[in-house]
């Protein structure tokens, strides 16, 4: 049954990405008068559609991807017809080409500004965070951070916040950073160097940041629930020792091995105790010791102004594309693993996922995807947007036309290119279900 639904979801994720992305060409090419003969959701032969006009909207055999078919766009087609691609000023060209992108930027955008319109999670933004939990044999346990460190400089960055310290070490995998501390008054230089997580695909040092922990869900029938713990109660303390990490937490309840241990909390501002005796669960095919609650950091839910809500839309998607330039230059500086990367079936079983968690949930993978598609069509590859948009822009320095036998060339390296791409993404795809 989960089957179906991650494909339904993901052809819903797709068609919304083909229709918005492919609007940006249509609409771009309708602006400068570019006869376009076909709207197609997917490639291949035609199953069915309508004509509008001078165009054909039509749904195509394989229904991943899309394209929006202009007249003398391909090269070797005849460039005589005045309202053809190729007879328009290149700036124009350039313009079309880059709307499609464009669009799946604007879409991402606006997902999170609705989102934070109706549902932000308002955590206190802290400067010089403090270290919350630090692992044994970690990254940052070998460069010397502990527990109570507060970082007031990451590189040459004064007064970072955790999301800076998160952004950093996610994409600097392999790479030294320069950590000064700030402990029982004093400042110590280190140099932390994040490993690279094969999972994950980026880089993780073994930190974490010191918060306030709050029980997001009680499991029925299990040890908390037993224990009276509730939902909105702050977890302060396990044994007696101040926990301010969901990490360290995890961490104390599995070094327990099923002892019992007593977890100190607030309610209403209220200290309590209960003492909860761990068992063994199943969850995600692994055997883990649990208690029986879902852990979150303490924040406030709230609803932002439009305004407010653009501007935290376009910070979050800004840090977000930095992320993702990071990672691509991790794999081609062979600090990453490609293998991270996601297919189609990947992103079906999230698309899944995130649905039956709801559309909270679905618009916020729907955003990251789009903004994803957006940077992944302005590489500089032939075919894709962005290998269009280079030609032009070179064609623009010269003030020449490059030959039709390089574009064709360019076009068929870039195609060959795109389906290596396609089957490797998909052979990780594959191997990841398989394990």
């Amino acid at each position: 049954m989960h089957i179906v639904q991650n494909v339904w979801w993901l052809l819903v994720l797709i068609g919304v990405m083909i229709l918005v992305h492919e609007l940006g060409h249509y609409w771009a090419a309708r602006f400068f008068d570019v006869r376009v003969e076909a709207f197609s959701f997917g490639f291949g032969p035609r199953l069915f559609g309508f004509r509008k006009g001078e165009t054909d909207f039509r749904f195509s055999l394989i229904l991943f991807g899309g394209y929006v078919k202009m007249a003398g766009e391909q090269p070797g087609e005849q460039a005589s017809d005045p309202r053809g691609f190729m007879a328009k000023p290149r700036w124009q060209r350039l313009i079309i080409a880059f709307a499609g992108p464009f669009m799946n930027l604007v879409l991402a955008v606006a997902l999170l500004t609705g989102m934070f319109m109706v549902r932000y999670p308002k955590i206190p933004t802290v400067h010089n965070p403090e270290i919350g939990y630090v692992a044994p044999d970690s990254a940052a346990a070998k460069a010397g951070v502990k527990e109570g460190d507060r970082i007031v400089q990451l590189d040459n960055q004064s007064g970072p916040t955790w999301e800076d310290v998160r952004f950093k070490e996610i994409g600097s995998p392999n790479r030294a950073i320069s950590v000064a501390v700030e402990r029982n008054g004093r400042r110590d230089l280190l140099t932390v160097t994040p490993v690279l997580d094969e999972k994950m695909g980026g880089g993780v040092a073994g930190w974490d940041d010191a918060m306030n922990i709050r029980i997001s869900e009680v499991f029925p029938k299990m040890e908390a629930a037993k224990a009276g713990l509730e939902r909105g109660d702050v977890v302060a303390s396990v044994n007696g020792q101040p926990v301010r990490s969901i990490v360290k937490l995890h961490e104390v309840i599995r070094a327990a091995g099923g002892t019992a241990v007593t977890l100190g909390y607030l309610r209403n501002g209220q200290q309590h105790t209960a003492t909860v005796t761990p068992v063994k669960s199943n969850m995600d095919g692994q055997e883990r010791w649990m208690i029986g609650v879902g852990l979150e950091p303490q924040y406030v839910i709230t609803r932002l102004p439009f305004p407010e809500a653009v501007r935290e839309s376009v910070h979050q998607n800004y840090r977000s594309a930095g992320l993702i330039y990071k990672f691509l230059q991790g794999i081609l500086e062979r600090r990453m693993s490609a293998r991270s990367l996601e297919g189609p079936i990947r992103i079906a079983q999230l698309s899944g996922e995130a649905a039956r968690e709801g559309m909270t949930a679905f618009f916020g993978l729907m955003a990251m995807v789009s903004l994803n598609l957006a940077i992944f069509n302005l590489l500089p590859i032939p075919i894709l947007d962005g290998g269009v948009i280079l030609l032009l822009l070179i064609e623009m320095i010269l003030r020449r036309d490059l030959s039709m036998q390089f574009k064709e060339a360019v076009f068929k390296l870039g195609f060959v290119f795109l389906m290596a791409l396609v089957v490797f993404v998909l052979y990780n795809d594959i191997t990841k279900i398989l394990g």
